[in-house]
């Protein structure tokens, strides 16, 4: 008998009351002697109307660290049939990790309190959350465990504070209007990323009394042997391509250099994002058989801003793989960009929204610009 692997339960923790877009500089803090001006720019072209920050918005003070937004998330897959306990495998991806050691995936641990079990931390970006998930299903699909525990997370606010950014330049704002992707430096990504969590309970055994999704396949691919670096932090960049990491600069430099900062390469990621995330991946997948497009019911896709949306439909159409927009759901209006936790994020509501059926198809896309890797998942309603 081939075994199988279920997604039985998916939860979202979201810190705190959501954040207006009028509210983002009250909470984040304000950079330099006036309001932002780019602000305004990229919020319309982004178009996320609200999210969520682990910061109380009166007195500024964090309300959770990475470690606890994850261990929240776990805390509610909880139920009759289900004691996190139980937990035999705990596999949890963020971006940035509260501290750079011990491991993300043992903090969780540690704040959760449950009993010994297995404990793996993935790295990555967005992929870090889709890359825990494949840990969970590889174990229960190999007969290792019979259950897991994965996740995503992330606390970008604490990377987005006033503190910690320079004030603006004018020329660069002066160039929104007429260059969008300028908006991808350091201002962007105050009014672009957001705090969250996502946590999925993985079974050999699918729910008796309602629906789980059967994880049908999962692909992951990597191109960092045609790119160079897009997307990074606690580096430098030179010319050549090449990254300079941390530990070869003075401490002083950190500061002055901004070498902690998260920095995307501008062009390289408006040039090569669809064609590397969307397009050569989509093909392999069609060409091979292994996904039927006309066969998806929901398309969950996770991109950065709404900016994108048009371009990933573009790409889609050009490989063969058109899924029509009406099929498409997503929440990043409401819940903003959460990283590696969005794909659970966006899974969660769908999940518990009443609006599957048995036999629906879902294929859900995680793109990362850190140096170009992409992931895609395909589930069935049982």
């Amino acid at each position: 008998m081939i075994r199988k692997v279920y997604i039985n339960n998916i939860q979202s923790f979201l810190p705190n009351e959501p954040v207006e877009n009028k509210d983002m500089e009250q909470v984040l803090g304000q950079v330099g002697s006036r309001p932002s001006r780019a602000k305004k720019l990229i919020l319309r072209s982004n178009k996320i109307k609200q999210r969520y920050y682990a910061i109380d918005a009166q007195s500024g003070v964090t309300t959770h660290s990475n470690a606890e937004l994850t261990a929240a998330a776990i805390k509610k897959l909880n139920s009759d049939t289900f004691n996190i306990k139980d937990t035999q495998v705990l596999a949890c991806g963020t971006t940035i990790a509260d501290q750079l050691l011990p491991n993300h995936a043992l903090m969780v641990h540690g704040v959760l309190g449950i009993p010994s079990c297995e404990v793996v931390a993935t790295a990555g970006i967005c992929l870090s959350g889709t890359m825990s998930l494949k840990y969970g299903y590889m174990s229960v699909l190999s007969g290792q465990s019979d259950n897991a525990i994965t996740t995503g997370s992330e606390n970008a606010s604490a990377m987005m504070r006033a503190k910690n950014f320079e004030a603006e330049v004018d020329a660069q704002v002066d160039q929104l209007d007429r260059q969008p992707e300028i908006a991808f430096e350091k201002d962007f990504l105050r009014w672009m990323l957001s705090d969250g969590a996502g946590a999925a309970l993985l079974s050999s055994e699918p729910n008796e009394d309602s629906i789980s999704l059967e994880i049908e396949w999962m692909m992951q691919k990597s191109y960092a042997n045609e790119l160079d670096a897009c997307m990074y932090a606690g580096a430098d960049k030179h010319e050549n391509g090449s990254l300079q990491g941390w530990r070869e600069y003075e401490p002083q430099q950190w500061l002055n250099q901004s070498i902690f900062s998260v920095k995307q390469d501008v062009k390289l990621l408006n040039d090569k994002i669809v064609e590397y995330t969307v397009e050569k991946p989509l093909e392999e997948l069609v060409t091979s058989g292994k996904l039927d497009p006309e066969s998806i019911d929901y398309f969950l896709p996770h991109y950065s801003s709404g900016y994108f949306r048009d371009k990933l439909y573009t790409g889609m159409q050009k490989v063969n793989c058109d899924i029509p927009q009406e099929k498409w759901f997503t929440n990043l209006t409401t819940k903003g960009n959460t990283g590696s936790a969005s794909i659970y994020i966006m899974l969660a509501e769908l999940f518990q929204s009443s609006k599957l059926k048995v036999g629906d198809k879902l294929l859900c896309y995680v793109p990362e610009s850190g140096r170009f890797s992409t992931a895609f998942l395909q589930l069935k309603v049982v």
